[in-house]
């Protein structure tokens, strides 16, 4: 069984960016785990500022309510740290409870964002959190004195203008099978509506040159992500 965490700076980067990894592993039998750092209440519901009597903490609530669906949609379980947007500001003690819950869940796979983003300044502080998180939970690779887990493979999820983020795809996964899950997490993050058809047509792109990889024509859609670490295998 394969343990899959995601990360996002916001309660919506996960449905764009890799809910076709998580539907993925949850229909092979895996369990998914999603923390959103905050719910992008300041900077990522436009739509719902425009309701009247509109106040933050109503979107938070709104929010969290459209991220747990979506999770529940391609079976990952949401964990919401609230730790508020634009700017993004990870204390020392959330790194401890990232790592903390990376000890506990001891996941094989964490996906976040790419270390730069010219256009979004809470992305990469989100992944210098969890990249320290993820060292801190396997002790650096060493023994060490205190509770750890194995280390991870470590992958980001595409950006939303990849050529601008140091984006370079190295990992395809065919996410065909799982689309329809991936669209109905995507419908649930109501307030970022503007979003779903561009990264509806992003999973058929990113499927095309999945297809020119592998030469399977039943590749249909797909997610593109980015190896950090190199991955060890047995044989080429």
């Amino acid at each position: 069984m394969r343990r899959l965490l995601v990360v996002g700076a916001h309660s919506a980067d996960f449905v764009w960016r890799a809910a076709g990894a998580l539907a993925r592993n949850s229909t092979a039998g895996g369990e998914s785990v999603v923390v959103a750092l905050s719910y992008g209440e300041r900077g990522e519901s436009g739509e719902l500022w425009k309701q009247e009597g509109q106040t933050e903490e109503k979107v938070k609530q709104i929010r969290h309510a459209e991220a747990e669906t979506a999770a529940a949609a391609v079976g990952a379980r949401l964990v919401a740290f609230d730790l508020g947007d634009y700017p993004l500001r990870v204390t020392p003690e959330a790194v401890d409870r990232l790592a903390e819950l990376m000890r506990d869940f001891a996941p094989h796979v964490v996906l976040t964002h790419p270390d730069r983003d010219p256009f979004n300044p809470d992305h990469p502080t989100a992944h210098q959190a969890v990249a320290q998180a993820r060292l801190l939970s396997s002790g650096a690779g060493v023994d060490s004195g205190f509770r750890t887990a194995p280390p991870t493979e470590f992958l980001v999820f595409e950006p939303h203008q990849p050529e601008l983020c140091g984006f370079v795809p190295s990992v395809f996964l065919d996410i065909t099978s799982v689309f329809e899950a991936k669209k109905e997490a995507m419908r649930a993050m109501a307030a970022q509506r503007y979003l779903q058809r561009y990264y509806a047509e992003r999973a058929e792109h990113r499927g095309n040159h999945a297809r020119k990889v592998t030469g399977d024509a039943d590749i249909r859609q797909a997610e593109a992500f980015q190896r950090l670490v190199p991955n060890v295998v047995g044989q080429l």
